[in-house]
């Protein structure tokens, strides 16, 4: 249902305005009380919405400021993907092999690609794919800690503009790089939130990241836990995409893996999870019990065969009050990160795994996007939504697209099942024009593609993974 933009009234201007987004089509709130607004214009000022209502109004009332012209184009809340990678398999897009076994392409291409990482690399890697992300409207950005030099990350995220909650790989089990004694881990840790405060207004925030699995010692992820909370931080980790670490945990502590932690004490609101795909009754409650938040990568899950369809427990947690994000994860996962494009897969695979049409669909999942991923990834306060006082990250999507034509009736239906994140035209993060007409402002493209492909060659030579085709590539 649309309303009329009158609603929104006066009273909801409040501070300076520097930039007027005019000329829109549905401005999608995604604000908990679902309204859409037909032909709203924003006015937005020190990186927030200061203002929603009419053009005419907002003109009259904000002279002489920068206009951006949404012509006719749909308006929604900047998406939020909550498990990427930024680094490491980037480079190695689309070369990995979608049949290898559960756990070879991260034993055999993911870990020797990160032991081989530079600086460098882990820079060229996130600015490639912060420009793919905000390009298809993601405007915030969970990173999964597989960086080894965060600064160099932190510097693509803020050339592209993308919010990035920063983490550094951390783990004290097994082998691989960078794998060192629990008390480096989190020195490691404790430096990167010192360089990059857990708030305040920059676009990168630290957070505390581990690898998770069964490879973090429980010295480690006690004094993990302790530190995120000393700090008024998060912490994020993978978890049982498989049953293999449930099998791994049970023969290391006699319990499940959601309930050793329970145990331990480290389960609470400031907890992300990454996938939380296989677990029983009794780890969902602790789940719930703790306020525990899931990052769901459907995606992932379909491409290395991980059983989502008859394993997920994700719409269960959902009406139970947990809370859900998604993300995209990485290039062994799905090869795009479009958040648009997973919220379809997620409603679709709810629907089919139930064998049920009536099972949540769109509008869970662009909510998922929206306004429950910011509140999975505790920032549901200032995103996930358009509403006065919030900051400004908004996507404008190009409604005359043929693929659109007609126009749908019910906007979630719409941008979940009728569009992906190719309709993405402008994209404005913290009132910063980040995205327009299609292309990053703030990088050349053409120059990152080129530097990107002697890139790849390269980290595939010293990390010694092939790069060849299945099918023979050969001249006419």
């Amino acid at each position: 249902m649309t309303e009329n933009v009158d609603d929104t009234g006066d009273a909801d201007r409040v501070g300076t305005v520097d930039m007027l987004i005019v000329n829109a089509g549905l401005v999608v709130t995604m604000d908990g009380a679902w309204r859409v607004l037909d032909g709203a214009g924003i006015a937005v000022g020190d990186g927030r919405i200061v203002a929603i209502g009419r053009d005419d109004e907002l003109q009259r009332t904000y002279r002489d400021v920068t206009t951006l012209d949404a012509d006719g184009g749909w308006i929604i809340p900047g998406l939020i993907d909550a498990h990427q990678h930024l680094t490491g398999d980037r480079l190695a897009r689309c070369s990995i092999p979608d049949d290898l076994r559960s756990g070879d392409a991260i034993i055999e291409w993911a870990l020797p690609l990160h032991g081989a990482h530079d600086g460098d690399d882990d820079e060229l890697s996130a600015t490639l794919a912060c420009v793919e992300a905000v390009r298809n409207g993601v405007t915030t950005i969970v990173e999964a800690g597989t960086v080894a030099h965060p600064d160099r990350v932190a510097l693509a995220a803020r050339r592209v503009g993308v919010r990035v909650a920063l983490g550094r790989w951390g783990w004290d089990i097994g082998d691989g790089p960078h794998v060192a004694p629990a008390t480096d881990v989190v020195d490691r840790a404790a430096a990167l939130l010192d360089a990059f405060p857990p708030h305040g207004d920059d676009l990168v925030h630290g957070w505390v990241t581990l690898v998770g699995h069964d490879l973090m010692s429980d010295e480690l992820v006690i004094a993990a836990t302790a530190l995120a909370r000393e700090r008024g931080a998060r912490i994020t980790y993978h978890l049982s995409p498989t049953e293999a670490d449930g099998r791994a945990y049970l023969a290391r502590t006699g319990r499940r893996p959601v309930l050793h932690l329970d145990a331990l004490g480290v389960l609470g609101p400031e907890v992300l999870l990454a996938h939380a795909l296989h677990v029983d009754d009794g780890e969902l409650d602790a789940l719930l019990a703790n306020d525990v938040a899931v990052a769901a990568c459907p995606w992932a899950y379909l491409r290395l065969g991980q059983g989502m369809a008859g394993a997920a427990r994700y719409i269960e947690l959902v009406e139970r009050g947990g809370r859900l994000a998604l993300g995209c994860d990485s290039e062994n996962a799905g090869d795009q990160i479009d958040v648009l494009r997973a919220a379809a897969l997620f409603a679709g695979i709810a629907k089919d795994a139930a064998i049920d049409p009536t099972q949540p669909g769109a509008h869970l999942a662009l909510e998922l996007a929206t306004i429950r991923g910011a509140a999975a990834i505790g920032r549901g306060d200032d995103l996930g939504s358009i509403e006065v006082g919030k900051r400004a990250d908004l996507v404008i999507l190009d409604s005359r697209r043929p693929e659109w034509q007609p126009v749908g009736a019910d906007p979630a239906l719409q941008l979940v099942w009728g569009t992906d994140g190719r309709a993405v035209r402008h994209v404005v993060i913290d009132g910063r024009v980040v995205v327009r007409d299609g292309a990053c402002t703030g990088v050349d493209e053409s120059a990152l593609a080129a530097r990107a492909v002697g890139a790849s060659t390269n980290l595939a030579q010293r990390a010694g993974v092939p790069r060849r085709s299945r099918w023979p590539i050969t001249p006419p």
